[in-house]
This record gives structure tokens, C-alpha cells and sequence, in this order.
């Protein structure tokens, strides 16, 4: 029970890699507050795990849509300790000359901005109360970049760098801010890296990771459970690779 009674928000937590955070954390005690643009399926979720997850439909994108989630959360609960930035889109691979425009402010929408829109409304919180753990949920491609996914690279490599500029502004407040590098698993993102789902693009992808399996949504809770318990009390501003070794 490391989380017990910890107030949880996960963005993107109904699916993939946030649904196994969700799972994790609720395991350990805490209550979450699973934040999905599928409300449908985050309420499935919650239903299934109990009474101490509850879904919430929002559009990390809007800050508004995120302000209203967490003026709920507070009404329900009155704190906020921990904060799961979780949510993210891909794109099909093709050469950076060629991704249009909306797909390049929507990439960035959801996987950058809606860091600051998080932090915007929640920072504020964790700053009265002394004390936060925050989670980004990055990627190995903002360290070891993929071809043809340039724009997505570019979006994570931003989140590590956001991280590390919290973790500094931050810790004198007692908020910790960290990241995880996930290497691709077997999510709905999955087929937006390969483009095309088949057994010899699974070999090749494969290939590159020394582990030999993908990601799975158990990894991820494994290792963000840690980063945002008090047993990482002294770990902020770390990029914790999640990868079987594909950045080595």
C-alpha cells in the first residue's frame, strides 16, 4: 500500500500504458481520478476497479476542459498529491516534410501543452500544500529518435525537457517531477509506430530492443508506482528509461 490514500490524477488513463498506471496505483491505495478523452471507457475502467477510481471525460488540449476536472477533484476530495501526464498521440510514420499542419498542432497539443495546462491548475495546489509528485509519461524517441516519426520525437524530447525544468522550479516547493521512457508496447499506439501491424515489422521493431518483448502497461505501473511514491522521496528530474535496454 505505498500509495495509501494518495489523491491520483491520470491523464489518458483508461488505455494502453495509463490504464496500467491506474491498475498500479489503485493496488497500492490510492484513489484515482482517471482523466480520458473516451469517457466511455474510463468509465469502464473505474467500474471495474471500484469505488476508489472514479472517470472523469476530458480534453487534455483544453485548458479549460482541465480546469474544470480539477476544480471537481477538489471538491470531491480537497487535495491532489499525485499527477500522471499520461496522455499522448502518435502519428503514422512518414518524412517530417510530409506531416500536415493539423497533425503537427495536435502532436504538440497533447503531448506538450497539455503539460502546461496540468501544471497550470495543479502546480498551484501541490505549492500550498508543500509537497507533489509529478509523472510524465515520455518516450524513447525523445532520446533515441525513430525516422519518420520526427514531429512525435520532437514532442517527447520536449517532455523530458519540460521535466527537468519542474524538477528544478520545483523542488524548493517539495514537489518532485520525473519521467518515464516507455519503448513501444502493445498499446492502441502501437501500429502508429510500425505503420503497418505484420509479423516481419514486429521481428524488426523487436530487433532493436536488447529485452527482446515490448512495453507492457504492468512495466509502466511498476515503474511509475515507484517514481511517485515517498520511497523515491530523494529521485526528481530523472528520465527513467522503461525501454529492455533499446537507449543503450
Amino acid at each position: 500500500m505505498r500509495l495509501n490514500e494518495k489523491i491520483a490524477i491520470v491523464t489518458g488513463g483508461a488505455s494502453g500504458f495509463g490504464a496500467g498506471i491506474v491498475r498500479k496505483f489503485s493496488a497500492e491505495g490510492a484513489k484515482v481520478i482517471i482523466a480520458d478523452l473516451n469517457g466511455k471507457l474510463a468509465a469502464e475502467l473505474s467500474g471495474e476497479l471500484g469505488d476508489g477510481v472514479v472517470s472523469r471525460e476530458v480534453d487534455v488540449s483544453d485548458g479549460k476542459s482541465v480546469g474544470d476536472m480539477v476544480d471537481h477533484v477538489m471538491e470531491k476530495y480537497g487535495k491532489i498529491d499525485i499527477l500522471v501526464n499520461n496522455a499522448g498521440i502518435g502519428h503514422i510514420p512518414q518524412p517530417l516534410d510530409q506531416l500536415s499542419e493539423s497533425d503537427f498542432d495536435r502532436i504538440f497539443n497533447v503531448n506538450a501543452k497539455s503539460v502546461y495546462h496540468t501544471a497550470h491548475h495543479i502546480v498551484p495546489i501541490m505549492k500550498k500544500a508543500g509537497s507533489g509528485a509529478i509523472l510524465n509519461v515520455a518516450s524513447t524517441g525523445g532520446v533515441s529518435p525513430r525516422p519518420n516519426l520526427t514531429w512525435y520525437n520532437a514532442s517527447k524530447g520536449w517532455m523530458i525537457t519540460a521535466t527537468r525544468g519542474m524538477a528544478v522550479e520545483l523542488a524548493p516547493f517539495g514537489i518532485r517531477v520525473n519521467a518515464i521512457n516507455p519503448v513501444a508496447g502493445e498499446t492502441p499506439l502501437l501500429k502508429t509506430f510500425m505503420g503497418e501491424d505484420t509479423p516481419e515489422i514486429r521481428e524488426k521493431f523487436l530487433s532493436t530492443i536488447p529485452i527482446g518483448r515490448f512495453s507492457t502497461p504492468d512495466d509502466m505501473g511498476n515503474a511509475a508506482c515507484f517514481l511517485c511514491s515517498d520511497e523515491a522521496g530523494m529521485v526528481t528530474g530523472v528520465a527513467m528509461e522503461v525501454d529492455g535496454g533499446r537507449c543503450i
